[in-house]
């Protein structure tokens, strides 16, 4: 810590920092542009100068950038001194000479850095009446938009897009005023994680083209904390919503996992949401007819239909909730529940877990995978099965460079130092998969074999690291050296870490990777292992267990079963197409509940429409056994009041209620919550991972909508000229509106922001705050 004095007032601050991230974490105003947290500092734009003194007795001072500037014990400065905050306005003004006026039709406004920057300043009136500077905007693929004339030549996107992301087809191209931020030439942004120039840009210059197709400025969006869908490292996100449909979906930063960062496919992946064709009321095939039906005619006609049968199965899934899986567990009973994961990848996703569970090793948060010093990837190809890790993985191997400039007592925030101490060092990191992949490029060796082939290379360096590992015979010379560099380099690291998972089809790639791990544990080194598993919710579908989908495939084909219950599953992507339709053929009664239309409806007697995570509320558990919760953005019955979507685990519950001829005693989430905890203990943390639906701030429920939210009032005109009352949310501490607390001084649940508590697993595994 730092003693640092601001305008006479004096304040601890973390001396590692700069005086521009020092005074902005306590509060205090200074404009800034090129500086951003994760990218550090270059200077570039020289908008947040502020005045500094020798000591308290100067009354002189000089001006400084404070991102530049250390903040050192006994440090004086001033950020309200007059030729500071002038200085900081002629800035403004220089930058703004060939901005465009066109505020009003540029989707950043009201969500601009810019225009809080100006704001900021006091420039309110422009002196220049000349000729503006214009280029030639580019077509960038069919997610960014890209206009150039709005740019102030920060420096953010090509830091960004080359320094931090390692892309090679965005850069700068010019001189003086009159440089060009784009491609060589028109074409779509090749990086996997381009869209973060759309939240890094602090202009109009990189924007949303997904959500400028149906575009409404951000205070008029309607917004929840969510957990991104796409694959099982559970980044945090911000999906907006207006008049019924999703807009867009925006980085929610959260310390320990995503930090400020998402992946293409968890920025622009949201369009299923907003499909025509989703199911949006109940329906039953009676025959060759389709007869829609209402909530209560569907469960009063499942109950009867499941009344009658001699024995009901379900098949659950990994892409639905915690809760809705422990339902349908309920509904049809332990015993009768599958997972609906095919039997190879259900016991690699067992043996995960035991790995997790009992090997001792310690599994990083995805922010710490960035801290460790080698890295050994074993078959998965990590930019496909977990993007947001292989970002991660970039940032790790170029930890060399800050070791280095550590080394001369640089600070990690000198950047421009760093990568010219650093020269392209690297700490290394050796891949192995069956064919090329995006981290070879930063790679200091990799293997393309087959996956047998791979397993032998891992178990090679797990006895060569520690012999009472088991041995392997017959490993080419060439091969044998491979082996014997990587052995070093893991040896010789401080924080090594081993990366594989079930993507690659092989339990014993797993195993090789836990034996790499338990040797270099052996040898006393601060080893991580990270496993990444296939679905949002595959961890946490393996802790609640059950069979397979081929065992549940048997049921039906035997005859054994004569109905059966598949929730959010599309079973031709975890089995033949043949089999499953052949089984699903000999079931009297199949029933599907799912909020996207796959083939299987079409052999179902009966389709519950079920909610999207967009829709509904509910708790996953990502690759290292963190819990967290998505919340409802929005109740699409307001729009629209034909539509009949509930959560899937309240489709089930009530059709449990229904069948036994009882009340419904589930009527909120925390109640869901409870019953799996008290079945499923080991699923205890899942009650950590949010506050109770009765939580408050100063007795209030937590605002989804901006307090400047518009048009509310007008939305459903078209339907009926009186207002209906809002949704009422009886799941969750949000409500449906404008009113009710939404302060940013609450804390980070009641905003778009960090959340999240990791799973205490049974043994082995440590706990880590959300």
């Amino acid at each position: 810590m730092a003693t640092i004095h601001v305008d006479g007032k004096e304040y601890e601050v973390n001396g590692a920092d700069n005086l521009l991230e020092a005074c902005l974490s306590l509060g205090l105003d200074i404009p800034y542009f090129c500086w951003h947290p994760a990218l550090g500092s270059v200077g570039a734009c020289r908008q947040c100068a502020v005045k500094q003194y020798q000591n308290a007795e100067d009354t002189r001072g000089r001006l400084v950038m404070s991102c530049m500037t250390p903040a050192a014990e006994g440090t004086f400065i001033s950020i309200d001194d007059a030729e500071a905050k002038q200085f900081r306005e002629s800035v403004v003004e220089w930058l703004m000479t060939n901005h465009p006026h066109d505020c009003p039709v540029c989707e950043e406004g009201g969500n601009c850095h810019l225009q809080d920057m100006t704001v900021m300043t006091g420039h309110s009136f422009r002196r220049y009446r000349f000729t503006k500077r214009t280029h030639r905007n580019q077509d960038l693929g069919p997610f960014i938009s890209h206009e150039m004339n709005r740019c102030i030549a920060c420096y953010r996107c090509v830091r960004y897009y080359k320094d931090y992301a390692d892309g090679e087809d965005l850069g700068v191209y010019g001189a003086h005023d009159n440089v060009y931020f784009g491609r060589p030439e028109d074409g779509v942004l090749e990086s996997e994680f381009s869209g973060n120039l759309v939240e890094i840009c602090p202009t109009g210059v990189f924007t949303d083209k997904t959500h400028s197709e149906r575009y409404n400025r951000k205070w008029d969006m309607q917004f929840a904390p969510s957990i991104c869908q796409q694959c099982s490292l559970g980044c945090n996100t911000s999906p907006g919503e207006r008049y019924g449909e999703l807009r867009r979906i925006e980085n929610r930063y959260n310390g320990t996992v995503n930090h400020y960062f998402l992946c293409d496919r968890g920025r622009f992946g949201y369009g299923y949401v907003n499909l025509k064709d989703r199911p949006r009321q109940p329906v039953q095939r009676r025959g060759d007819d389709v007869i829609t039906l209402n909530a209560e005619q569907a469960m009063q006609g499942a109950a009867d239909i499941l009344r009658q049968s001699k024995k009901v199965i379900g098949i659950g899934s990994p892409r639905a909730s915690i809760e809705s899986n422990f339902a349908l567990r309920e509904l049809v009973g332990a015993e009768n529940f599958y997972t609906g994961i095919a039997k190879g990848e259900q016991e690699r996703l067992q043996l995960v877990l035991k790995v997790l569970r009992e090997g001792g090793i310690h599994t990083p948060a995805l922010r710490e995978i960035e801290s460790y010093d080698a890295v050994l990837v074993l078959g998965e190809d990590l930019t496909q099965t977990g993007a947001r890790a292989a970002l991660a993985v970039r940032q790790a191997v170029k930890g060399k460079a800050r070791e280095m400039a550590a080394a001369q007592k640089v600070a990690d925030w000198q950047i421009a130092a760093i990568l010219n101490i650093g020269q392209r060092a690297k700490h290394p990191l050796f891949v192995t998969n069956v064919d090329n992949t995006r981290l070879d490029d930063i790679a200091a060796w990799t293997y393309r074999a087959p996956v047998e082939d791979q397993a032998r290379l891992g178990f090679a360096i797990a006895h060569a690291l520690d012999n009472s590992a088991p041995a392997v015979e017959g490993l080419d010379r060439d091969l044998q050296n491979k082996v014997d560099v990587i052995v070093q380099a893991l040896a010789g690291a401080k924080k090594p870490l081993i990366i594989s998972g079930t993507n690659a089809g092989s339990t014993e790639i797993i195993e090789a990777a836990a034996n790499v791990a338990k040797a270099l544990k052996g040898r006393g080194a601060d080893v991580g292992v990270t496993m990444i598993a296939r679905a949002v919710n595959s961890i946490g579908l393996g802790m609640i267990g059950g069979g397979s989908l081929e065992e549940a495939l048997s049921e039906l084909e035997s005859g054994a079963a004569d109905a059966v219950v598949v929730l959010e599953n599309d079973l031709h992507r975890h089995a033949s197409a043949a089999r499953v339709d052949a089984a699903l053929s000999k079931a009297p009664l199949v029933m599907v509940i799912d909020h996207q239309r796959t083939a299987i409806m079409d052999k179902a007697h009966l389709v519950l429409s079920a909610a999207s995570f967009a829709e509904s509320d509910g708790t996953v558990v990502n690759n290292e056994g963190r819990a967290q919760r998505f919340f409802q953005v929005y109740d699409p019955a307001y729009y629209d009041n034909s539509i009949v979507m509930l959560e899937s685990w309240r489709w089930l519950h009530s059709l449990h209620s229904t069948v036994l001829s009882r009340e419904v005693d589930w009527t909120q989430l925390d109640h869901v919550i409870d019953a799996a905890v008290a079945q499923l203990p080991q699923l205890a943390g899942i009650k950590d991972a949010a506050p109770e639906a009765s939580f408050r701030i100063r007795g209030q429920k937590l605002a989804r909508e901006p307090h400047r939210y518009s048009g509310r009032t007008a939305m459903r005109a078209n339907i009926s000229v009186h207002e209906p009352r809002q949704p009422q949310d009886k799941d969750t501490m949000f409500a449906f509106s404008m009113e009710g607390n939404n302060q940013p001084s609450a804390p980070a649940f009641a905003d778009p922001v960090r959340m999240g508590a990791r799973l205490e697993l049974p043994t082995g595994m440590e706990q880590v705050p959300g």
